[in-house]
């Protein structure tokens, strides 16, 4: 099989940790990328940043930008994609977002690749990128919906801080040093410190009690499942945890399953390592699981609150930059390439084929 005609890629927020990421997985993937153009604010435009044994130098994110891009990976925060996004598309470009600007747009195919890629077929110019949190859930969930049937969703999530940005790693660990010389922990990322804590509070408080980060784990799981009705609900917390993150999930199941079988259905998964033997101490960390693409999945078991072998309590583990950003982005960009679903390209292609 003949390999695609290299694409113009830019990358926006290509100085933050996951338009970093990003970088680094495009290349990891041998991605088709012909140009690339690093896009960032204009306080960072003109700085140069090594991408393999290139020296790119960074421009700024302006709509005369994505002039000849094909397909744009955008990192760069929901208020920056809302205005820049339809302007990249309308020079011809196919934007994948990370940010919440367009998750539940009706208009908008939200995806996690391994779960629901044919969604990308409805693509109108940008696909959505899922919260990481609900990206590392999607995958197990789907398991469960193609073969016991789902009734209820309970995740709560131990969130690590690289989910916040640059600004919150150094936060976390400046106060790990000044714990360490017996100085006061000082906070200005989040509202307490993070470190030796666990804070119950990821982004706003919405009217329903719920943060935003929770319920963005609730309408996205229904939006990735096509199950516009499932009942689930979330608590989000924010630990010391550097990278990946952690959720403990139970489920109540229409049909009874057992841990035995639920753990063959999770490893049938692409993309899904199944981590389970606690006499050996063996189930996922965010440790083991920060720079690798899996999900991985542990401490499966029959949750006796549930009559009739309908309920499972698990763990899930992911990295949140990787699986949970920036690879699923370029997974998402390679099933658009695959499948003859980028823009500007198909067009084009279209334009020059022969009568």
């Amino acid at each position: 099989m003949s390999q695609p005609t290299p694409f113009t890629v830019a990358v926006v927020g290509a100085t933050g940790v996951v338009g970093r990421t990003m970088l680094q997985v495009l290349g990891e993937r041998a991605f088709p990328t012909g140009e690339l153009r690093l896009l960032a604010s204009g306080r960072s435009a003109g700085r140069t940043v090594q991408v393999g044994s290139r020296s790119i130098e960074i421009g700024e994110a302006l709509p005369e930008a994505f002039d000849g891009v094909e397909i744009a990976l955008f990192s760069a925060g929901a208020d920056i994609s809302r205005v820049l996004a339809p302007q990249a598309v309308a020079r011809g470009a196919t934007v994948i977002d990370n940010s919440s600007a367009w998750r539940m747009d009706p208009n908008v195919p939200l995806v996690v690749s391994q779960v629901n890629p044919d969604d990308l077929a409805s693509h109108e110019g940008i696909v959505a990128n899922p919260n990481c949190s609900t990206m590392q859930l999607a995958p197990v969930l789907m398991a469960l919906r193609d073969s016991v049937g789902i009734e209820r969703v309970i995740v709560d999530t131990y969130q690590s801080v690289s989910g916040t940005g640059a600004d919150a790693v150094a936060e976390l660990e400046g106060q790990i040093r000044a714990h360490v010389a017996g100085e006061a922990k000082q906070a200005s990322v989040y509202p307490h410190p993070i470190a030796f804590n666990a804070l119950p509070e990821i982004d706003v408080f919405l009217d329903n009690g719920y943060t935003k980060e929770e319920w963005k784990v609730v309408t996205e799981s229904r939006k990735i499942l096509h199950l516009p009705d499932l009942r689930i609900s979330c608590t989000a917390v924010r630990v010391p945890v550097f990278v990946s993150h952690s959720e403990a999930v139970h489920v109540e199941t229409r049909e009874p399953v057992t841990p035995e079988r639920a753990r063959r259905l999770f490893g049938a998964v692409s993309g899904v390592v199944v981590k389970d033997d606690p006499a050996g101490h063996e189930y996922p960390l965010a440790s083991d699981a920060a720079g690798r693409d899996e999900v991985f999945v542990g401490r499966v078991r029959q949750d006796p609150s549930i009559a009739n072998g309908r309920g499972l309590a698990f763990w899930v583990v992911s990295d949140n930059l990787r699986k949970g950003a920036a690879t699923n982005a370029i997974e998402l960009a390679e099933a658009l390439v695959e499948r003859g679903w980028v823009r500007a390209r198909s067009r084009r292609e279209a334009v020059e084929a022969p009568a």
